[in-house]
């Protein structure tokens, strides 16, 4: 059994968000989908540390970074809101090597997952080297040379199954939303999916993945040839009709690149320092809403 865990934990798969509203900024939905996703994470906390694990660290990564709500999470575990710029981008410090759980990620752009898409909406589709890329290899190549190894993923059926495809035999488990909110068990799924994340620490087959560039990324956007053309003057990149195309030497290089495109200006990127902290003040106030939102339910 591993001493140290290190989850990723994203909204869209988690057992509160039912629907698009639940995944935006300051929604009741979203509120509501926070106290839930907090919920999911405390039942994994939990139960690893009741395993024996004793080093547990959870990065909130959906949207502001700020939706994870601490006092509704086991103490034993540090939650790490906000982003950070390295030395891994948006994330920062990855600690020392640990086992890896992404838990509530959603599927990649242009596939038939719940509310799929792979870093922003606004990208209809991104490839990398010629194959449609999810989140998962971006955060788990992030990390993979800190050694960081992925063994478990939690999502609807088909980001599970984007999740196998790059790391073949992850464990995973799935929720499936198709029929909506009432047709799931969710105390019974909640347990099962912590149950789950603890046996998958056993599996020591799995290495840390660690990707070789170089890369060529296509990126087509959703606003059109118009936008991406914008994009393109912007970055000084190639653009054919509303796909942008992004050359990195390796995985970080790309990343960063990306993260350009989808939310910075060369403005916001001169002052960086200054861009996250406005951003970052920006998902406490979040969820100080949330938690306003939860007292006035109560």
């Amino acid at each position: 059994m591993t001493d140290h865990v290190l989850i990723i934990a994203d909204i869209e798969g988690s057992s509160g968000c039912w629907s698009r509203a639940a995944a935006l900024y300051r929604t009741t939905a979203w509120a509501e989908a926070c106290v839930e996703m907090s919920r999911d994470i405390n039942a994994v906390v939990r139960t690893l540390a009741e395993a024996g694990v004793r080093h547990i660290r959870v990065k909130d990564f959906h949207r502001t970074a700020y939706n994870l709500l601490p006092e509704l999470i086991d103490p034993q575990a540090e939650i790490i809101h906000g982003y950070r710029r390295r030395p891994v981008a948006g994330l920062g410090e990855p600690g020392p090597p640990a086992a890896l759980l992404m838990l509530g990620l959603h599927a990649a752009s242009d596939t038939p997952g719940f509310l799929a898409h792979t870093l922003t909406s606004r990208i209809r589709r991104l490839t990398v080297n010629g194959e449609v890329w999810p989140e998962l290899p971006f955060f788990a190549g992030l990390l993979g040379p800190y050694g960081h190894r992925p063994v478990f993923f939690s999502g609807c059926p088909v980001a599970c199954a984007q999740a196998e495809t790059f790391v073949p035999g992850i464990g995973c488990w799935a929720l499936d939303k198709s029929a909506g909110p009432g047709s799931v068990d969710l105390v019974r799924w909640r347990r099962d999916l912590a149950a789950a994340a603890v046996r998958a620490l056993d599996d020591n087959e799995i290495p840390p993945l660690v990707i070789p560039g170089p890369f060529r990324s296509e990126v087509a956007w959703r606003a059109g040839r118009r936008a991406a053309a914008r994009l393109a003057r912007r970055w000084r990149l190639p653009v054919e009709e509303d796909r942008l195309f992004v050359e990195a030497s390796d995985l970080p290089d790309l990343f960063r690149q990306l993260i350009r495109i989808c939310y910075l200006t060369p403005l916001a990127e001169k002052v960086l320092p200054l861009s996250l902290a406005l951003f970052n003040l920006r998902g406490r106030l979040g969820l100080r809403w949330v938690r306003r939102q939860e007292h006035t339910s109560t």
